[in-house]
């Protein structure tokens, strides 16, 4: 007579059988590669080139499926550089290498953003909308944070595995999803996005007079610090001191940084003779760069955020160490290293960080950032309006700015 066996017996016995076959499966593959595996396990000295030998020896000997060789030797240089702990290091291939050299010389194609790694929400945050870009005509703000790219978590692609996914041609898309910060740092508004790329126009500086009738302020925004930047901010400051400027407020709110060639340049024109930046390598060797003789003669101010990095720090810094300008805005990001990028053989590139830089005489504020000598937070209204399109009278942090600029 057979038994009834009850139907939650009967899937605990399925479960035990899947579970002893894949037992079973699991020691006959560990007996036939024990001495790999072994060799595998050497311990923490084991040879870093003999260990991934014996790796990709292991599994071209058990994978079933075809490996892109391109796409392997890709990522294992990608997983090298996150084992490192650099974080601004970075590998691109020949492709994301070509087009970011022409991003550089001004061939940008995109929805025309700035964005930095949001450590806190492992997200990529936008520091700036280009102007005229999809991105603005979309509605996406400073401070915004994608969270997924090809609806995969940005915490999983990293921070440049993301920024390539939202790269690409004029005419194609770049489809994430954004959030925004709807008060006390909550990110409850929820937006997926397919924003169309298209050509962008290389503006770095932005610049317009403010004029209340007693005082010609002159205000000039740096978008980022690139190779025709220099160029564009003399021809702005020249322009506004000319219809009759004599104090200059300088906005680097949400500019990640940009080329040391570039922030050096605009100091040497702003700062007298002197120190502009003090480059430390790893040995302690320390290089200094110097401005000439020549400066630019007028009250200046610097507005700052927290998404204001790198050589836009040293821009702000360098003009306060001299004396010649005060800061206001938030504490910024807080980071005073330099990266180089190297060529490889097949024309992809390594950006590896190998140096570390200082304003002329105070400390380096790497992890830290600047204090402003003006702290204050733009108001809840205009911190819901886009920097490029806020009015004079809106901006809580430059009217801070205009009203000390009058008294100095």
């Amino acid at each position: 007579m057979f038994k009834k066996i009850p139907l939650a017996t009967t899937l605990v016995l399925i479960l035990l059988a899947v579970l002893v076959t894949f037992q079973i499966t699991y020691l006959s593959i560990t007996n036939k590669y024990e001495k790999q595996l072994n060799d595998l396990e050497a311990g923490p000295q084991v040879n870093l080139y003999n260990k991934l030998d014996g790796v990709d020896e292991l599994f071209r000997s058990l994978y079933i499926g075809e490996i892109d060789e391109d796409q392997l030797a890709d990522e294992i240089i990608r997983g090298y550089i996150q084992g490192t702990g650099d974080a601004y290091a970075q590998y691109m291939n020949s492709d994301e290498f070509k087009q970011f050299m022409n991003d550089l010389g001004g061939e940008l194609e995109g929805i025309g953003i700035v964005v930095i790694y949001n450590e806190e929400y492992k997200a990529l945050e936008i520091a700036s909308v280009m102007p005229d870009s999809p991105a603005l005509e979309a509605g996406l703000m400073p401070g915004d944070l994608i969270i997924e790219v090809d609806d995969l978590d940005v915490s999983i692609l990293g921070y440049y595995g993301a920024v390539a996914r939202m790269q690409g041609s004029a005419d194609t898309y770049a489809n994430f999803t954004a959030v925004r910060n709807t008060g006390n740092g909550n990110y409850n508004e929820r937006k997926t996005m397919s924003v169309k790329r298209g050509y962008i126009t290389e503006q770095t500086i932005i610049s317009h007079m403010y004029n209340d009738g007693t005082n010609s302020i002159g205000i000039v925004k740096i978008l980022q610090f690139d190779t025709g930047t220099p160029e564009q901010f003399i021809a702005a400051v020249e322009g506004l001191q000319s219809q009759g400027a004599d104090k200059l407020i300088f906005d680097v709110r949400n500019n990640s940084g940009g080329e040391l060639n570039s922030v050096v340049g605009i100091l040497d024109y702003l700062l007298p003779e002197g120190p502009v930046i003090r480059i430390t390598d790893g040995e302690g060797n320390e290089t200094v760069m110097n401005s000439d003789a020549d400066e630019t003669d007028a009250k200046m101010a610097v507005l700052v955020n927290r998404t204001t990095a790198s050589a836009a720090e040293l821009f702000a810094a360098a003009i306060r160490d001299y004396g010649k300008a005060f800061l206001v805005g938030n504490q910024t990001y807080g980071k005073g290293s330099m990266q180089t990028i190297v060529r490889l053989a097949d024309n992809s590139a390594l950006r590896v960080t190998y140096k570390m830089y200082s304003p002329p005489f105070s400390d380096n504020y790497h992890g830290v950032g600047l204090t402003p000598d003006y702290i204050i937070d733009q108001s809840p209204q205009a911190a819901q309006i886009n920097l490029y399109t806020i009015d004079d009278s809106e901006d809580t942090q430059l009217q801070e700015a205009i009203n000390r600029i009058k008294s100095e």
